[in-house]
This record gives C-alpha cells, sequence and structure tokens, in this order.
C-alpha cells in the first residue's frame, strides 16, 4: 500500500502523522524529500533487520501486575542473561523453562540483555538501533510479551 501523508512538525525536530487503518503487521517506510527509503527511527518492530521496513503494531497489552509492589533493592539478588547466549535458541521464549530453577538459585531480579533491535541476530546490543523495538532474532515483542507471569 503506497500512501502519502502530510507530516506534522513538532518540538525538538520531531514530525507526526496518523494514518489511520493500517493493519498490525503492515511494513512501512518513510520517504523523505523524495530520497532512499528509510525504516522508521521511532519503530516498534524491525521484523526484517534494522535496515528493512518498519512493522505497524498494536501496542495494547493486558498487563496483570497491578497489585506487584516491587522488591526492595537491598533483598535483591540480580542475574544478568544475555538472551542470545543463555540457551541454544537465543530466544526470551526458550528462557523462560529456566525461570523457576533461576528462582530456586535465590535469584529475585533478571536483567535481559540486549532487548532492542541491533544489527544481526547475536550482538551484546552496545549498537542499539531502534530503542523501541524488540530483537525480532530473539522472539520480538511478542515472545517478550510471554514473560508476562504471576510473581511467586
Amino acid at each position: 500500500m503506497e500512501k502519502s501523508t502530510e507530516l506534522d512538525h513538532k518540538e525538538n525536530g520531531y514530525f507526526q502523522a496518523t494514518v489511520d487503518e493500517v493493519p498490525v503487521g503492515s511494513l512501512y517506510l518513510f520517504q523523505l524529500d523524495e530520497s532512499k527509503e528509510r525504516p522508521d527511527p521511532a519503530s516498534r518492530s524491525q521484523p526484517h533487520g534494522v535496515h528493512g521496513p518498519s512493522e505497524a503494531v498494536d501496542p495494547a497489552f493486558p498487563w496483570e501486575d497491578k497489585g506487584w509492589q516491587g522488591l526492595h533493592l537491598e533483598n535483591s539478588i540480580f542475574y544478568e542473561i544475555h538472551t542470545g547466549a543463555f540457551t541454544p535458541e537465543g530466544t526470551f521464549g526458550a528462557i523462560i523453562p529456566y525461570l523457576d530453577t533461576l528462582r530456586d538459585l535465590g535469584i529475585t531480579t533478571i536483567e535481559l540483555m540486549p532487548v532492542a533491535q541491533f544489527p544481526g541476530t547475536r550482538n551484546w546490543g552496545y549498537d542499539g538501533v531502534y530503542p523501541f523495538a524488540v530483537q525480532d532474532s530473539y522472539g520480538g515483542s511478542f515472545e517478550l510479551k510471554n514473560w508476562s507471569m504471576p510473581v511467586t
């Protein structure tokens, strides 16, 4: 679907456009000043990598953690997981079966890294490109959302 939309200029160099009736999963690029097409710098999904088109996503999510009060920092035991190296599959979903084992070890807080989209399929994430997009090769935002589970 090719569509041209007027952009509203906002503060600090940002532009905004509202496009109606864009189905979730639609791929899109920006073309400014009739130059080369570029992905959305505020993309929430880059399923074909950092140079490919951005994907329209539904940001709605039924959060189920309203009663969670958090943990006191002094009682926290952190475990940093590199998503791409923690399991042979290297995905967010592949980590889930290990959560009970980590809890049984006394781990109370997990730091997932990297999460933001970066070039390639395995990376430390220091050269993240799309801070609002979850790394597609690690399962993307849909797989990361599966982490929402009751805290026991």
